[in-house]
């Protein structure tokens, strides 16, 4: 190794489903190629050596996060030196924002935006606030004369709640919010997010955190720590459904504004929406049904677990069909065959092969209800 290198060290662990323990290693990380290399600590020798894995980059590597090296999900748990330290966290600020319920149904584009201007996600949910949760989450604003309306506004719909991580994140988001007033950004900053979605001062489209302070309130208000709750219910309706997953290679990809968008367009509703990060025993136990049944369920858990996955309730108006209907819309498991058969498909537009096809779907209308509930009920 060059001396010069750069090389982040981590302490990672893995839970070892045949000996039924967990080891603890420290986990290398090369940016220059890719390379990762793991130290068992408790066996105190080298566990793998210096070996490229194509699918991590460098912003995979962070302390809470998941990465899989060689079909082994590990879990970072502290950084290994300060130079990790000091190196990550300059790149990773991370801040709080929030859809309203006015620009909800335009969440596919204004995650185009976040993508674009290289935000990683790191957390989203969709929620119904409650008036009592509302109060909490703008209790700076009580006694002013526009908290009452401000309640009423929030309340009014589903929220969009978004943990987002970049550089410089608080004013960077902030920027690409605009100006408070949506009239004053279409004068000022007409690419901005509230000039594009949003009505007014008050129906403005989104919100985005003033401070790393807030930014840590906000958040934790949003996605506890596991110590302390859930934070506000999902807005999953349970009934009259069908699931949809983004997966994880469309995520990374930068896809997953696009997929929203076209799901909208097509007159489905997204009633629910919740990002996750599977570990490999979900992973079996969701896609249990294709166990020995398609050659490619082991890429499919792989794939699955690879990283942060989003996963939708889909529903429509008024539709008795949803899952034939949507599934038709998702198009052949294999993209190849989606491009000539139904080039207007999801996994047509999104797909890259079999396992990378963009899009997991209910494949019949007896599965809707319980995929999306493994995911809005037992997983919460």
């Amino acid at each position: 190794m060059n001396m010069n290198e750069t090389k982040l060290v981590f302490h990672a662990k893995w839970y070892d489903p045949v000996s039924a323990t967990v080891k603890l290693f420290l986990l290398s990380f090369f940016p220059r190629d890719g390379a990762v290399e793991m130290f068992d600590l408790r066996a105190q020798k080298l566990f793998l050596k210096r070996h490229v894995v194509d699918s991590l980059e460098e912003r995979d590597f962070y302390v809470g996060n998941t990465v899989v090296v060689l079909s082994r999900q590990l879990e970072i748990i502290d950084y290994a030196d300060s130079s990790t330290r000091n190196h990550i966290e300059s790149q990773r600020q991370r801040t709080f924002a929030m859809v309203k319920p006015d620009a909800v149904h335009r969440i596919g584009e204004i995650i185009d935006v976040i993508q674009s201007r290289n935000f990683e996600v790191a957390q989203m949910k969709m929620v119904q606030l409650t008036r009592e949760e509302a109060g909490e989450f703008y209790k700076e604003h009580q006694g002013r004369s526009f908290f009452q309306s401000l309640l009423d506004y929030i309340t009014s719909g589903p929220v969009v709640a978004l943990h987002l991580i970049s550089r410089d994140a608080v004013r960077k988001w902030r920027t690409t919010l605009g100006p408070t007033d949506s009239n004053l950004a279409r004068q000022d900053d007409p690419e901005s997010i509230r000039a594009k979605f949003g009505k007014d001062k008050q129906s403005n489209a989104a919100h985005g955190s003033d401070s790393d302070t807030s930014a840590n309130r906000e958040i934790e208000f949003f996605f506890p720590s596991k110590k302390s709750g859930s934070g506000p219910k999902t807005t999953a309706l349970l009934d009259g459904n069908t699931c949809c997953i983004i997966k994880p290679h469309a995520v990374a990809n930068g896809h997953m504004g696009g997929i929203l968008t076209a799901i909208a367009n097509a007159g489905f509703k997204v009633s629910a929406m919740q990002m996750f990060r599977m570990d490999k025993i979900q992973a079996e136990e969701f896609l249990e049904v294709y166990k020995g049944i398609v050659n490619e369920y082991s890429g499919m858990i792989h794939q699955l677990i690879s990283g942060p996955s989003v996963a939708l309730e889909i529903t429509s108006p008024g539709e008795s069909e949803i899952p034939s209907k949507f599934r038709e819309f998702v198009g052949p498991s294999d993209p190849a065959i989606a491009k000539e058969l139904r080039p207007q498909s999801l996994r047509a537009r999104f797909g890259e092969d079999k396992i990378r096809n963009a899009i997991h779907c209910s494949d019949l209308p007896e599965d809707g209800p319980p995929e999306v509930e493994y995911f809005f009920k037992i997983l919460q």
